[in-house]
């Protein structure tokens, strides 16, 4: 687990967590990979970044990346893991989006988790650029 930023490896192998356990650590790695892009451009305004932020992290936002852009090029076994995803019952009502839209999130934010717990940062860091990509172009 040395490919993980902190030295606390899950309790299990990434391929049996759970995926509400994966979308739980994949919102957090995808929440600071968003500040420090928002970071990386000229505006440091804390309004202007929490509104950005929140335009990236939103779950009808999520649910379209990995609908329109990661679905294409994933593996078999990313694809696995996103049907998982979707199909984890979290028990919660979404706020901002339709059920559909959420569970497609978690999906999302699964897939980054795992990515994540298994050391596959390239992968990680190509997916995540892609979707920013996505996001910035409309």
């Amino acid at each position: 687990m040395s490919d993980t930023w902190f030295p606390h490896p899950p309790a299990k192998p990434a391929d049996q967590l759970h995926p509400l356990a994966l979308a739980y650590i994949g919102d957090a790695v995808y929440e600071v990979y968003i500040r420090q892009y928002l970071l990386s451009k000229p505006n440091h305004r804390p309004n202007h970044l929490h509104r950005e932020a929140t335009r990236f992290v939103a779950a009808k936002s999520q649910a379209r990346m990995l609908l329109d852009c990661w679905m294409p090029g994933l593996t078999d076994e990313e694809r696995e893991i996103v049907r998982r995803g979707v199909g984890a019952k979290s028990g919660t009502a979404p706020k901002s989006a339709d059920m559909i839209e959420y569970r497609q999130s978690t999906a999302f934010e699964c897939l980054i988790g795992y990515l994540y717990y298994t050391g596959r940062n390239e992968r990680l860091n190509e997916l995540l650029d892609r979707a920013v990509r996505h996001m910035e172009e409309g």
